[in-house]
């Protein structure tokens, strides 16, 4: 399997994260997933009452730089992190 199919494997895996998964860790896989299918942030930072948007986009702007490689590689070890905790609390 390449890494494109796991990425999206992960992607769809994702979905099932529980509703206690921390916000810290959601935004964490946002900004590797838009980094990894985006690349680098290319809209200007929300105004600072769009609070969420603001962190979205913060979470995006911490990979810059990264190639889509690498943040796929890094998505996929951040889910599968977050699968086996989910897995050993329940």
């Amino acid at each position: 399997m390449g890494l494109k199919e796991e990425f999206e494997e992960y992607a769809a895996k994702a979905k099932t994260l529980p509703p206690t998964t921390t916000n810290e860790n959601l935004l964490i896989i946002y900004g590797l997933y838009k980094q990894a299918t985006v690349g680098n942030v290319n809209t200007s930072r929300p105004g600072v009452f769009k609070m969420r948007d603001r962190a979205k986009w913060d979470a995006w702007k911490a990979n810059e730089g990264k190639s889509q490689d690498e943040a796929m590689g890094d998505y996929i070890t951040k889910v599968k992190q977050l699968l086996e905790e989910a897995a050993a609390s329940s």
